[in-house]
């Protein structure tokens, strides 16, 4: 199989669990999109599992870059922040539900080196955000009103349960929006409020995961 073919598979394959889920579609269903024999695709991978693991390593590869890449653009903490966003509006303004998210509405039913792989990249997101909010407020000399750490699990959280929201709506208007506004409020709440109406929340770039 070229190597071109493997990476059809597991590109068809992703978009197939971020619109179907993980149990929505089968080995026929790659075979056909790709024109290849489904023991073809056994070949490379054995079992749906193993295809599973490397499609979510490799989206995790895809997001740690995006990642590396807003730390590395010299913008303020509340600009990581938001850009962090845009990647989430960026996957629903082109149909699709973050990979992960789409396989957590499954999690109980998958097999378990996929739920853990999940886990961790959701532990992932919420530590890179809880230093993120740590820097904004370190910078700005002021203390939290609460754990940082609920405060990342609400502003991921806000981004996920947006794109099921919009998935389903068809749109990605509010997404950012709802962000932002989660975002002002505790940013406002722990004495920040300045912040607000400064650049430090202006338009970023799109990044596509």
């Amino acid at each position: 199989m070229p190597l071109n073919t493997r990476e059809d598979l597991l590109s068809y394959a992703e978009h197939l669990i971020r619109t179907r889920g993980y149990t929505g579609f089968s080995y026929a269903d790659l075979a056909m999109e790709i024109g290849i024999k489904k023991a073809s695709i056994h070949y490379h991978f054995s079992v749906k599992e193993k295809l599973g693991e490397e499609i979510i390593e490799r989206y995790m590869a895809r997001f740690i870059v995006n990642l590396e890449q807003i730390e590395g653009a010299g913008m303020s903490p509340a600009e990581q922040l938001k850009t962090f966003a845009t990647i989430f509006q960026a996957s629903i303004s082109r149909g699709l539900l973050p990979l992960c998210g789409a396989l957590a509405a499954e999690f109980p039913i998958l097999p378990e080196s996929l739920q853990l792989l999940i886990t961790s990249f959701f532990h992932k997101q919420l530590a890179w955000i809880e230093e993120k909010l740590r820097q904004l407020f370190e910078v700005c000399g002021q203390k939290p009103q609460s754990d940082l750490k609920l405060y990342a699990h609400l502003l991921l959280s806000t981004l996920e349960g947006a794109s099921f929201i919009d998935w389903t709506l068809g749109s990605s208007e509010y997404l950012l929006k709802g962000f932002d506004l989660v975002l002002l409020s505790i940013i406002s709440n722990s004495g920040l409020a300045h912040l607000s109406t400064s650049s430090e929340l202006s338009g970023v770039s799109v990044l596509v995961p």
